[in-house]
């Protein structure tokens, strides 16, 4: 117990130190991003891309140059890279799916949940918290995910490529996200590890929590929504914000 308080303080105190607070009867919706966020999968669509975009494509790019340039929709990272009009609407889609087929593949084995986020979709699936996915993968991407894993039910809106003009930064995704949750932004909490993510949660108006899988700390030091830092679920910083404590979960669980 005493080092559970302990714990629980030095999330508070973190919370001050970001000047970013949000009391639980703000909080309505929760909405998450998906790899990084959910399944700690980025370093294997680094693999996919590189061996896509070197192998097939010859682009020549480093595994910095990569990492810095996997975000958004696929036919961003394509435009980004090639330039616009370089590959048709076809072939966009069809290096894409590609590249998503050897991702999968590799990572099938590996495919779980980032610790504590069962229990922590379990408890605010309880609570009536109502809960959305906003991705920049595509449908085939998402489905992979939830149904290997058995989490759809707990997600009343799920927002993909597909369903945005523009990905992140753009807050498109997560506005579509609440709107479909039927909730003002202001009173969503965005679960992201990517520093564009968390540009498009403040774009949205919504505050952020961010999973340290794929970057540090200071890469998000421009941000001023960001509720703290998390490494997985079971941190007691959502013990603060809407009342999850994984150490009572996990008694009554057994």
């Amino acid at each position: 117990m005493f080092f559970s308080n302990i714990r629980l303080k030095t999330a508070i105190l973190r919370l001050y130190k970001y000047k970013v607070i949000m009391n639980n009867s703000d909080i309505k919706a929760l909405l998450f991003d998906l790899n990084g966020t959910m399944i700690d999968d980025m370093a294997y669509h680094a693999v996919a891309w590189r061996d896509i975009l070197n192998k097939d494509l010859n682009a020549n790019l480093t595994e910095a140059q990569v990492k810095e340039q996997m975000y958004g929709k696929n036919e961003e990272v394509l435009e980004r890279i090639f330039g616009k009009g370089h590959f048709t609407k076809q072939e966009a889609n069809r290096i894409s799916f590609e590249k998503e087929k050897r991702y999968q593949k590799a990572f099938l084995p590996q495919l779980k949940l980032i610790e504590g986020l069962n229990a922590f979709l379990a408890f605010a699936h309880s609570k009536n918290i109502p809960m959305a996915i906003g991705s920049a993968a595509i449908p085939f991407n998402i489905d992979f995910v939830l149904d290997n894993l058995h989490i759809r039910h707990y997600f009343s809106a799920i927002v993909s490529a597909d369903d945005v003009k523009m990905s992140k930064p753009d807050p498109e995704t997560f506005t579509n996200a609440a709107k479909l949750l039927n909730v003002k932004p202001q009173n969503c909490i965005v679960f992201e590890d990517a520093p564009k993510g968390v540009e498009a949660a403040q774009n949205a108006h919504m505050k952020a929590i961010v999973l340290t899988t794929m970057h540090t700390r200071n890469e998000f030091e421009q941000y001023n929504n960001i509720l703290g830092f998390i490494k997985n679920y079971n941190n007691p910083l959502l013990k603060q914000l809407i009342g999850f404590d994984v150490e009572t979960t996990n008694k009554k669980s057994r």
